[in-house]
């Protein structure tokens, strides 16, 4: 999978204009961070991409077994510590309208690691920039 997404930055502080394929959205930061909080910050998007992926893999796999759930709540919790260079990525997961068993559950935690933007994030990553 080859993904392209280009963000631009003009002279207003931080307010970043985004464009993933045929989607554009903003990035900002906190008014306290100097931004003007008109959109969410990078750290949330990289939560909500944790997320978003992971609710997405749980209902492609709910609906192919028929196993059901109303509702996929997912919460990213992330904490990074740059003095030590760690992030922590704290992920809840509960269903709505579903009546699940321990095995399904078991299953489905399985599932969730299993996640693409999981599976990034655990793996090596390496960053090549080129200047232009």
């Amino acid at each position: 999978m080859n993904v392209t997404v280009t963000a631009s930055l003009g002279t207003t502080q931080y307010y970043t204009e985004v464009t993933a394929g045929d989607n554009k959205f903003i990035t900002d930061e906190p008014v306290d961070k100097g931004g003007q909080n008109k959109g969410p910050n990078p750290f949330e998007i990289l939560a909500a991409s944790l997320a978003s992926c992971t609710a997405a893999t749980l209902r492609m796999y709910l609906d192919r077994k028929g196993w059901q759930a109303e509702k996929i709540n997912v919460t990213v919790d992330l904490e990074h510590f740059p003095l030590t260079k760690r992030t922590i990525f704290k992920r809840g997961i509960s269903f709505d309208g579903s009546e699940l068993d321990t095995d399904q559950v078991k299953r489905l935690r399985t599932i969730a690691e299993a996640c693409p933007v999981h599976k990034i994030l655990t793996n090596d990553i390496e960053i090549l920039t080129q200047f232009s």
